[in-house]
């Protein structure tokens, strides 16, 4: 398995298996968002070896577009005074987010203001992705205040890429204007990265 930067990923390492460990669940939630009729996203944040929140899509079911799951687990947390027992400018620097696709725009943002120590996630977003594939919000971009944060990619990829597959190939009632789907089939080739975008 090749993560973002192009090295291969050893799953025999410690680190590795902890990266993949995380990642597992948030695949957990990202099915859990598909069986919702949700765009399959889903995402956990860790910190001193432990999930303090975990998240999915809620945009259908409220009806509301900033409802990512980086921001639902991030609400969580804040609402949480035992998980930011003191206020303080970065509440999440001591905490890694794993996502199965790339923060788009606005979450690679919101992370970037909550001082994020690091971003493991699955698959490109090579629509709204903001780190590094449409726009380098995560350490790209320069700001007076606040901190750049590394993200990498390709942690179970291919599993997050068939998961949106999945969601796409179905008909999606919530759209403003649904498209017939009736006679789309699942693609289960996926390009190697050599051949696409490579993370940053």
């Amino acid at each position: 398995m090749m993560v973002g930067d192009g090295t291969l990923l050893d799953p025999t390492t410690t680190a590795e298996r902890e990266h993949l460990r995380w990642m597992r669940e948030a695949m957990l939630m990202a099915e859990e968002a598909l069986a919702a009729s949700e765009v399959p996203v889903g995402c956990v944040f860790v910190r001193d070896g432990k999930i303090i929140a975990r998240a999915r899509n809620r945009t259908n079911e409220l009806h509301n577009a900033t409802r990512h799951a980086e921001l639902e687990a991030i609400d969580e947390i804040l609402a949480n005074k035992e998980l930011t027992p003191a206020t303080r400018e970065y509440p999440l620097s001591e905490t890694t987010l794993y996502v199965t696709v790339e923060p788009c725009i606005m979450c690679a943002s919101a992370l970037r203001q909550m001082g994020i120590k690091e971003v493991f996630y699955g698959c490109d977003n090579d629509r709204f992705g903001g780190c590094g594939s449409v726009l380098g919000v995560n350490s790209q971009l320069p700001h007076p205040k606040h901190p750049s944060y590394k993200a990498t990619s390709g942690y179970l990829r291919e599993e997050a890429i068939m998961v949106l597959r999945r969601f796409y190939i179905t008909e999606n009632v919530n759209a403003p204007v649904p498209k017939s789907k009736a006679n789309r089939i699942l693609k289960t080739e996926i390009p190697s990265r050599s051949s696409s975008r490579q993370g940053s």
